[in-house]
């Protein structure tokens, strides 16, 4: 330390200067380069003005991005541009420019952006999974293979309608099971979660099972993660993951799930008859044997992570619509004797409900489709990115574009519904008491990405929901306060914990 004191000050100056000098330059190289990406193109989308480095990042609420989007939509119109970070962004809003964007130019906007946060993993690639996999050749293969292996394992078909209609039972069971208050969030999860691992993993499992329990839990901690500031900081800033802190969490939660799955699979190995096909990842093994090539895409990675696709997309958002669905019967008891009196006048108070009774239930359809229209579950896709140069709405979007559909405001687009801000089940009823879906009903997306467990969590939705209503009168429990009907944002729209009582009817 003596010897700092000998060095002259003229040479301490100098040294000071040039690190003032060498730090100036790198933020303004820095400046320049983000001021480079943020190109400009003829008739592309205008919108707020960005600063450095954040670009738009700062102006969005992360904990309700889809109405920062909608305010956002009030002054630049229904499509407007975003910069996150370098990154250049284009949101969605409203129905009619979502559905030119995704369902009459669906390949143009059919690709992903690449996610740094899951790349961190070390297996999320360009050409791995279905979920987050580029629009290519592999995806095309991975995505048709899944839909044909669904149908093929009965998926819109009376099998899968049976699998449900048994998890039911034992749903109605774990219900009548609690005496007085108690938060229904775990019974429901793991009835929902149940049938989708029937569908991939060959069988369901008790609801006290470790492993089922540690899966189920690992996927709640997961969508904990990725929500919020800190996931989108690691993906428009991915070398925050070469330094410690909470983005590292969901890196470690992966790893274990990734861990679970491989040891499922490694049973079915050991324990598949050739011809025989249990479930998804026996179909997936019998086409790795049967194509036998080394750079084809059904290989184990993707296995895992189609796996993982089909059992994290098949959960969460029916969970959670079941969730909204109980509370808004809590808080609108007129409405619950309203499903109550259909239900019990078409199906009566024996008989199990059946997928063909929805026709002869159009109240209970309404609601069930209210609640998914009213509480947002989905309220924004997963980002797409332009596959090619495009125009939408006379607005050019060039090609690797990242695309933002706010799903949210197609489901309370005034042009569209009676009354888009309440939660009116007669959005879904002609004047005379029948069915009707407007086109504007898009809860589980539109075009080339839309959801691959439409059908079936159409089938959950209706068969759990009735047999719920049918069995149990939902109550508020004595001195315990009304629920807040406001839910809050981590990728789904979720209700704040609440509790209810079951009673039988």
């Amino acid at each position: 330390m003596e010897l700092l004191y000998l060095v002259p000050s003229s040479v301490s100056q100098l040294f000071y200067k040039a690190g003032v000098l060498v730090v100036f330059s790198i933020i303004t190289a820095f400046i320049f380069d983000f001021m480079k990406r943020k190109k400009t193109w003829t008739r592309y989308p205008t919108g707020p003005s960005g600063v450095p480095f954040f670009g738009n990042l700062l102006q969005v609420d992360m904990s309700k991005p889809h109405r920062s989007f909608t305010k956002l939509s009030k002054q630049y119109g229904g499509i407007y541009s975003l910069q996150f970070g370098w990154k250049n962004i284009v949101v969605l809003n409203g129905f009619k420019a979502i559905k030119e964007a995704l369902v009459k130019k669906s390949e143009d906007f059919a690709d992903r952006p690449i996610f740094p946060a899951f790349e961190r993993i070390g297996f999320y690639g360009t050409h791995e999974g279905i979920m987050f996999a580029k629009y290519d050749k592999t995806f095309k293969e991975q995505r048709r293979f899944a839909l044909t292996t669904l149908r093929n394992l009965g998926m819109g078909k009376r099998s899968i309608e049976e699998r449900v209609a048994e998890e039911a039972i034992y749903l109605n069971a774990a219900f009548q099971m609690e005496k007085g208050s108690f938060d229904p969030h775990s019974r429901l999860l793991n009835g929902v979660s149940n049938v989708i691992c029937s569908v991939v993993f060959g069988n369901r499992f008790d609801y006290k099972d470790s492993t089922f329990k540690e899966l189920v839990n690992l996927l709640q901690e997961e969508l904990q993660h990725e929500s919020g500031m800190t996931f989108e900081l690691g993906n428009t800033f991915p070398w925050i993951y070469h330094f410690p802190g909470p983005h590292q969490k969901l890196l470690q939660i992966h790893k274990r799930i990734h861990t679970i799955l491989r040891t499922f699979i490694e049973a079915h190995k050991e324990t598949r008859v050739p011809c025989e096909t249990r479930d998804y990842i026996d179909a997936f093994l019998e086409e790795i044997e049967k194509v036998k090539d080394e750079n084809s895409s059904f290989n184990m990675t993707n296995l895992l992570l189609t796996a993982f696709d089909l059992f994290a997309a098949g959960v969460e958002t029916t969970t959670t619509t079941l969730r909204w669905a109980l509370l808004y019967m809590l808080l609108r008891p007129d409405i619950q004797s309203k499903v109550h009196e259909e239900i019990d006048r078409v199906i009566g108070k024996e008989k199990h409900p059946r997928l063909e009774d929805h026709v002869n239930l159009p109240f209970t359809e309404a609601v069930i489709h209210e609640v998914q229209r009213y509480s947002e579950t989905v309220p924004l896709t997963l980002p797409h990115m332009t596959y090619r140069d495009t125009e939408v709405m006379d607005f050019f979007i060039p090609k690797g574009t990242t695309i933002i559909p706010n799903l949210s405001s197609a489901l309370k687009d005034e042009s569209f519904w009676k009354k888009p801000y309440e939660f009116y089940p007669e959005n879904f009823l002609n004047s005379n008491g029948q069915f009707v879906k407007p086109e504007a009903f898009i809860p589980f997306s539109a075009g080339r990405r839309t959801c691959l467990g439409e059908q079936l969590a159409k089938v959950e939705l209706f068969l759990f929901f009735t047999s719920l209503m049918q069995r149990f009168n939902i109550k508020l429990p004595k001195n315990e306060p009304l629920p807040k009907e406001e839910g809050y944002f981590r990728i789904f729209c979720t209700p704040y914990p609440f509790n209810i009582c079951a009673e039988l009817r």
